[in-house]
């Protein structure tokens, strides 16, 4: 999805210029894939937070290919929690994005938008999967700690 987007904005953006040098329309749309991507990084640093350790890491230097192929085995269930996750993205892309506009106003937007689109994304997975994880629980503060 990033890289729909990113392509598609350098398509209809100016070009990007840092530094007075025009970026290549490949490296933004690279930049743009990998931000789409890198964001969910903080997904360890909450289950850090949440957990006191960091298994999930440890988890992935032991198995590189669950963290491309079942990403499901890697945070035990509340590790990192759906408001948790969402609330981390939102403050990224809040501090990450006016900073960027102080620099290349193309590049800001890009970034806003890939990462605007990567949560609702994550918006729309999470609501489809309510149910499954209401019925899962055992109880309310269960349901709350996959929640949280």
């Amino acid at each position: 999805m990033s890289l729909v987007v990113a392509a598609t904005l350098v398509y209809l953006l100016p070009p990007v210029t840092l530094g007075g040098y025009s970026v290549p329309a490949v490296a933004v749309v690279a930049y743009g894939t990998a931000v789409g991507v890198c964001i969910d990084f903080d997904h360890f640093l909450i289950a850090r937070l949440k957990t006191g350790g960091w298994d999930a890491v440890r988890f992935c230097l032991a198995n590189p290919g669950a963290a491309v192929a079942d990403q499901s085995r890697i945070f035990e269930t509340g590790d990192v929690g759906v408001l948790s996750r969402l609330l981390s993205h939102v403050v990224i892309g809040g501090v990450v994005v006016p900073v960027l506009a102080l620099v290349t106003v193309p590049l800001a937007i890009l970034t806003g938008a890939v990462l605007y689109v990567h949560l609702l994304a994550d918006l729309v997975w999470d609501r489809y999967l309510l149910p499954d994880h209401a019925e899962a629980a055992a109880s309310i503060d269960d349901l709350a700690r996959m929640l949280g």
